[in-house]
């Protein structure tokens, strides 16, 4: 007899013989879906077993079951019912069940979903170490009639760092809160991707005030900045940042005063968020988000040539954030910047910015990965290749 933990999230053929069957009758009912919501022809069909413990598989995970929020929408816009529905096997195929759904209030829209994990009996405790209980999810924006005016709306708040002010988040802040209450947050994940990655941190961030720490998977992060990133020349690219940390730190001790830069760490909210280590998946290519590469490089550079201070200072502003201030109005922390992060970057060549950008990466077999461990001001000797 096969050991339980060799038949781990084990998916018989028949299921999948039924997907395939479904799409046929789709097809010949004239209802013609996009091949990368068909998860029997775009998920992850690799991953037979789950090993929770492996980052590769953690992953593509997190990925399917935000790519799943996509097509519950995609579902409800296109009218899907019964058989023709593409959601569930997104999250069925990790024998996770569907909670309840995240509606937006304005544009009724489904923006995120909270799901549980219920794998079967049989299943030993030992291999699903390292599983979540539950996990909410977030997609982000939707190029479609249906959704398009507000999801844009939405990218403006969090251009403008408000996304915090916005209905969408308040229902989304609030299924956080209430799934944490029941379970505690060691056992809930956050997942999201682009905006609904920005919506995952902020919640993130927010529940750190309340000394909860939750696990979160942020997919292609937006970062919104100068794109210093993509400046070819490392010396040129160098001294811009340093010239800017300089400026930002200058005038946060200008405006704000000294006392702000002597203030106990302990009481240092950009500090107590640092215990925080969000896992972070960009692509260079990706120019909403590849300056989370630089902006943690930077700072590694700036600690090895002792001007670590400059940069603690010029991490936690931003000089329109710091103009706000001057003008007498009250601005919150930027939402994009924080102080640790597991970042891993995706090294394999994309083809377009579309594919640089898309959810559908972060679950590809044979990837080249670079993961790398900034935690708490110190970047610790975590630097690796991976594939896979």
């Amino acid at each position: 007899m096969q050991n339980p933990s060799d038949l781990l999230f084990f998916v018989n053929r028949s299921a999948f013989k039924d997907i395939k069957r479904q799409r046929k009758r789709e097809e010949h009912n004239g209802v013609m879906a996009s091949e990368r919501e068909d998860f029997s022809l775009s998920g992850p069909l690799h991953l037979t077993s789950v090993d929770w413990e492996s980052a590769h598989h953690r992953r593509s995970v997190a990925a399917s079951l935000v790519q799943a929020v996509y097509i519950l929408e995609r579902d409800r816009q296109e009218k899907r019912q019964d058989s023709q529905v593409l959601a569930p096997p997104w999250y069925e195929f990790f024998h996770f069940r569907l909670l309840r759904h995240l509606v937006d209030d304005v544009d009724h829209s489904i923006f995120g979903a909270v799901y549980e994990f219920k794998p079967p009996a049989s299943y030993c405790n030992d291999s699903l170490d390292g599983s979540p209980r539950y996990v909410i999810a977030f997609r982000g924006t939707l190029t479609k009639p249906d959704s398009l005016s507000r999801d844009l709306e939405l990218d403006l708040h969090l251009i403008r760092n408000g996304l915090h002010r916005t209905s969408r988040f308040e229902i989304a802040m609030q299924a956080v809160r209430n799934i944490v209450a029941s379970v505690g947050d060691s056992n809930v994940w956050l997942a999201g991707h682009s905006l609904g990655s920005a919506m995952a941190m902020l919640a993130g961030k927010t529940m750190v005030k309340n000394g909860m720490f939750i696990e979160s998977f942020l997919f292609n992060p937006p970062f919104f900045s100068a794109p210093i990133e993509r400046i070819k020349d490392k010396k040129v690219k160098h001294g811009i940042r340093f010239a800017s940390s300089v400026i930002t730190a200058g005038l946060t001790l200008a405006m704000k005063g000294n006392h702000n830069h002597q203030r106990n760490q302990a009481e240092d909210p950009f500090a107590t968020l640092s215990a925080w280590i969000p896992c972070l998946f960009v692509n260079p290519a990706d120019h909403i988000g590849s300056e989370y590469v630089g902006y943690f490089e930077h700072r590694k550079k700036m600690e090895e040539i002792g001007a670590g201070g400059i940069e603690r200072l010029a991490t936690q502003n931003t000089i329109g954030g710091l103009l706000m201030h001057a003008m007498g109005k009250e601005s919150e922390p930027p939402l994009h910047l924080i102080p640790s992060a597991s970042l891993t970057v995706n090294l394999t060549p994309s083809q377009e910015f579309k594919q640089a950008h898309g959810i559908h990466q972060w679950w590809q077999p044979d990837l080249q990965l670079q993961t790398k461990l900034y935690n708490s001001w110190k970047q610790l000797p975590a630097d690796r290749i991976q594939s896979g």
